[in-house]
């Protein structure tokens, strides 16, 4: 359907399908969407779609997968279709040879309130940080990542029950929205672009790409700290720690546990027994009741399950 709201959409998980889903009902002519070439995966390494593309495919819209967002032939290409906004969640960073492009600009959809939480883990950061307050931005992209002037934002309670795989929904959410009211303004000549406010760089909150060492757990620290740290990483990739006895170890993933305001009488990581399916363990200053955990090799099951397969559980350590 021709509207005169030519965009092009670009993003690649699941995030970025609610805008986009938004953006189709809300009347909009997605004339292209840009997403990351298909990748190999799961059993036989067959070539997998990234959800962008499924629900794109599934809509009829064109897909362009470019290896490199500089190709002349891409740009030519991008160039040819003559949009009048590009949006971008989930996505890469874009060269100014394509941001630059469409009459009314290149915005982006972010998922924190910037400027903190700039880079690729807004989510999990700021649960692991123990905030209690996120929320979603669309910005003009420029040269920097994540440091264009803001048009909208709109914030989200983080509530102490939520881990990343709730907030993550949550924002998609807010986030779907907050892109249809943005590109409205911009197309109704409405937007009124903001500067972020001028911070030092060692003042704000960053969001950098998690590592393996994002996820091991220091048993040292505050079991809230532990705690935040679990939610912030659960389902995916999930926190882990190593139980180790007599040369035996084992790599178990955490996903779930509650904080035991009771002072630690014990060392860091020492595994307390509770009850036949129940155990805690101690951290810097309390306990955490693990609920439920992902042994190395096995799938993930609540604790009293897991229990019933070691029967000196209290030997065990974690470290």
């Amino acid at each position: 359907m021709k509207t005169g709201k030519k965009i092009v959409y670009m993003g690649t998980p699941q995030f970025a399908v609610a805008p986009l889903k938004n953006l189709l009902e809300s009347g909009y002519e997605v004339a292209a969407v840009i997403t990351a070439p298909d990748k190999p995966g799961g059993r036989g390494l067959q070539l997998i779609r990234s959800d962008v593309k499924q629900f794109a495919e599934e809509k009829g819209l064109e897909v362009l997968q470019p290896l490199s967002l500089k190709d002349p032939e891409f740009l030519k290409q991008l160039a040819s279709v003559e949009a009048d906004l590009f949006i971008v969640v989930a996505f890469r960073m874009l060269p100014a040879d394509v941001w630059k492009m469409p009459r009314l600009g290149t915005f982006n959809l972010h998922a924190s309130l910037l400027p903190n939480y700039r880079g690729a883990a807004p989510i999990n950061h700021a649960i692991i940080n123990g905030e209690t307050k996120t929320g979603v931005t669309t910005f003009l992209l420029d040269e920097k990542i994540d440091t264009g002037a803001i048009l909208f934002q709109e914030e989200c309670i983080i509530e102490p029950e939520d881990n990343m795989g709730t907030l993550h929904d949550k924002l998609m959410e807010i986030g779907s929205g907050l892109v249809v009211k943005t590109a409205d303004a911009l197309f109704s000549g409405n937007a009124v672009p903001v500067p972020q406010p001028a911070q030092r760089e060692e003042e704000l909150k960053p969001a950098p790409k998690l590592n393996r060492e994002t996820g091991h757990i220091d048993w040292k620290q505050s079991a809230e700290r532990i705690s935040n740290q679990i939610r912030g990483l659960s389902p995916y990739p999930a926190a882990y720690s190593v139980m180790k006895a007599d040369g035996r170890e084992i790599q178990v993933k955490i996903f779930s546990a509650a904080v035991i305001a009771q002072k630690c009488e014990h060392s860091p990581g020492t595994i307390v027994k509770t009850s036949k399916s129940s155990f805690m363990v101690a951290c810097g200053d309390e306990y955490l009741s693990v609920t439920l955990l992902q042994p190395s090799g096995k799938r993930r099951m609540a604790t009293g399950e897991f229990m019933a397969g070691i029967r000196d559980l209290e030997s065990w350590k974690f470290e």
